[in-house]
């Protein structure tokens, strides 16, 4: 019996109707053919190595995998071996050819998956997402049966085990395609999109959504690679906690300005699900900022800003103290804002399609829609491999429009996100608002894996695009492959913002309460520095904005780029110093000093009792330069205790520290989620929407969950 004979005979018995059972039969006859001819003819040989290493991911992505038999474990066990065999054959038959296990090997790393040491010639390399023990189907029974003969004959190959060779289920499956149902459409943009790797057949590279696997931590057996499924793929920012600085060699801190939220949301995500958030998700001035305060703001537009200082006591630390500087831009009154120019940019690709991001996104800008004047104008660009204009430029007085191109959109494809880019900037400059808003607002989980797609392409097309005055929105939704450093790089340097919207009250929160902040400017390239007297303050740490970071030169560089403020936010930052001669210092004493250095105390009496002094820089917007507002801080802004403090201070240093131990910072770690939640508790006020409320559950969730 030849191979070409037992091939032919496969593709009779097992058409795609052809029940698990037949194809489990028909595929244990082909491969004990293709046993019998490996021995007798190397080029057969070769291809049944090949089939054996390459058969299980094919199956994986064929686009006719059938979400019926997903529904449980067990069917889909019925159907890996034998439809990957069926698909390998028919790939072996037409002439294809079936690369060894090195160059599978090295094809995985290429296409992100972890490398773990190479097998050896001669050993196969094993796909096996880990099952539990005992569950074995009757496709596996098949496969271990037409493997016996060829393990007696080739020792070297070793042969599957039910450990290393069982079923997915529909999860799997979802974390693999980053779609449940598995998108025809983005499979084939996927594999189009895929580096090739030498002497392997199109229809063999191993795809984009291979980055959802991973190595099994558990060593590898005889040689073989294993691998397994990897349910998170989010991406974060690796953001090392700030210093302890000595005022005496950098007494200046410098940062931009943040009026992000998208941390918050999505630390309250992981708290609610059952999890502690990864600490690099959590962003602490992000945190501090996701609430509403009452500071003080400023009586007109012609000075934007107000700052108001607050030194107390710090509560995880009797020997420091914070500085707490809140400030309050000025709040447009509804009538008269501008007109507003917007470009939805929704990503519709075949990763949106689950019931917290495509579904909850189109609810979302239903909201803010509704929000929106008669006057102001939405144009539609959606983005899955090319980018696509649904909706020109359409008046909000013409609603019904706008919401049915809103109904209408459907997920699939793949993530071209960076056309979709420059398609949603072209838009908006074709409708551009003098004097008015110009803003595109992407809503993505952050997955783009086709054209530029690196965070250094995307920012360069951002950066340049601004230079427009096209403000940017970026709205990330969904779990599983959350590219949140990706959104953060866009907001950054794109004159925008980032929000994560996880639950439809979120996205009322952002869209339509805060829409004055969220979408009408007042303030461009807003930086911060303080300066702190060395004869009062011996150390400072900044606590948060650790990705906003400044250059002291670049305060005054009206080049440089920094965060925008809306209408009416709240910009809070806070620092823990250590006052001179506290027994908290870190630092020792600068043994050699210039001789002709003088004292500060000395040089300027005017300035002996201040401890710090803060200045802002912004342009309004529109403008390119700069201007400044300061205010010396000095024991008039001290109150004795914490709770001499005002109430919305003390509420924002619970935040702060709730943060902080989320992050693990070694400074908390004394401080325990119950003194954090009485905190919290004492100062919680009016809580007029309920978001300090949910803010004392999260407090309550991370203690229970910290002591499992």
């Amino acid at each position: 019996m030849t191979v070409d004979k037992e091939l032919e005979k496969l593709s009779r018995l097992t058409p795609p109707a052809a029940t698990p059972e037949a194809r489990a039969r028909a595929l244990a006859a082909a491969m004990q053919a293709f046993d019998t001819a490996e021995n007798n003819a190397p080029a057969a040989q070769g291809n049944a190595k090949g089939w054996r290493q390459s058969s299980i991911i094919n199956w994986i992505w064929s686009p006719g995998m059938n979400k019926k038999f997903l529904a449980g474990s067990a069917l889909a066990t019925l159907l890996v071996i034998p439809a990957a065999g069926y698909l390998a054959i028919e790939l072996t038959r037409n002439g294809l050819p079936i690369t060894d296990q090195t160059e599978i090997a090295g094809n995985l790393s290429q296409n992100g998956v972890s490398k773990q040491p190479a097998a050896t010639a001669g050993q196969p390399v094993t796909v096996a997402p880990q099952a539990p023990a005992g569950n074995n189907s009757l496709a596996e029974q098949s496969v271990a049966d037409a493997q016996a003969p060829r393990d007696k004959e080739t020792p070297a190959l070793a042969k599957p085990n039910s450990s290393q060779i069982s079923e997915f289920d529909a999860n799997d499956v979802a974390a693999l395609t980053n779609k449940p149902e598995g998108s025809a459409a983005a499979l084939g943009a996927a594999k189009r999109s895929a580096p090739a790797a030498p002497g392997i057949a199109p229809q063999q590279q191993l795809t984009e959504p291979m980055a959802a696997i991973a190595p099994s931590p558990a060593p590898p057996a005889e040689g073989r690679v294993q691998i397994q499924l990897d349910p998170n793929r989010e991406r974060f920012a690796n953001a090392a906690a700030n210093p302890i600085k000595s005022v005496a060699t950098d007494p200046v801190s410098t940062f931009s300005a943040d009026v992000d939220s998208a941390s918050y949301a999505f630390v309250r995500r992981s708290l609610t699900g059952g999890a502690m958030p990864d600490p690099l998700s959590v962003r602490v001035e992000e945190m501090i900022n996701y609430f509403p305060y009452d500071w003080p703001g400023p009586d007109n537009a012609d000075q934007p800003f107000k700052a108001t200082v607050t030194v107390m006591p710090t509560p995880w630390n009797h020997d420091t103290e914070l500085m707490h500087v809140a400030i309050k831009g000025y709040d447009i009154a509804p009538a008269t804002t501008p007109h507003a120019n917007l470009v939805f940019l929704i990503d519709v690709s075949g990763s949106m399609d689950e019931p917290d991001k495509l579904p909850l996104l189109k609810s979302a800008f239903r909201l803010l829609v509704n929000r929106l004047k008669p006057d102001d104008t939405v144009s539609i660009v959606t983005y899955a491999g090319n980018a696509g204009t649904v909706l020109t430029p359409t008046r909000v007085a013409e609603k019904s429009k706008i919401l049915s191109a809103i109904d209408g959109l459907e997920p699939g494809g793949s993530t071209g996100g960076a056309e979709g880019i420059e398609a949603a900037y072209n838009l908006a400059k074709q409708g551009f608002v003098k004097d008015g808003v110009n803003r595109v607002m992407l809503a993505t989980d952050g997955d783009f894996n086709v054209g530029p797609s690196s965070d250094e392409d995307l920012k360069r097309i951002i950066e340049e695009r601004r230079k427009d005055g096209i403000f940017l929105t970026v709205l990330g939704f969904g779990r599983g492959n959350l590219n949140d450093s990706l959104m953060q790089t866009l907001a950054q340097n794109g004159n925008g913002s980032a929000a994560y919207i996880d639950t439809l009250a979120e996205a009322q929160k952002t869209l339509v309460e805060e829409a004055g902040s969220t979408l009408f400017p007042i303030a461009s390239d807003v930086k911060f520095q303080v300066e702190f007297n060395p004869e009062q303050i011996a150390e400072y740490r900044l606590i948060g904005y650790e990705t906003r970071a400044l250059n002291r030169e670049d305060f005054n560089n009206d080049r440089v780029d920094a965060g925008d403020i809306g209408s009416g936010h709240s910009v809070t930052a806070i620092y823990e110093i250590t006052p001179k001669g506290s027994p908290a210092v870190m630092n020792d004493d600068l043994r050699y000093r210039a001789a002709d250095k003088v004292p500060a105390a000395a040089s300027d009496s005017a300035h002996q009792g201040e401890l710090a002094f803060v200045k802002m820089r912004y342009k309004r917007p529109g403008e390119d330069k700069s201007a400044l507002i300061t205010t010396p801080v000095d024991d008039g802004n001290a109150v004795a205790t914490v709770d001499a403090a005002p109430q919305d201070v003390r509420f924002s240093v619970a935040v702060a520290a709730f943060g902080q131990k989320l992050s693990r910072i070694d400074a908390l770690n004394s401080y325990s989620y119950q003194a954090i939640a009485a905190l919290a508790a004492a100062s919680r006020g009016t809580d007029t929407f309920g978001y300090r409320s949910d803010f004392l559950s999260l407090v309550r969730l991370a203690d229970g969950l910290s002591q499992r």
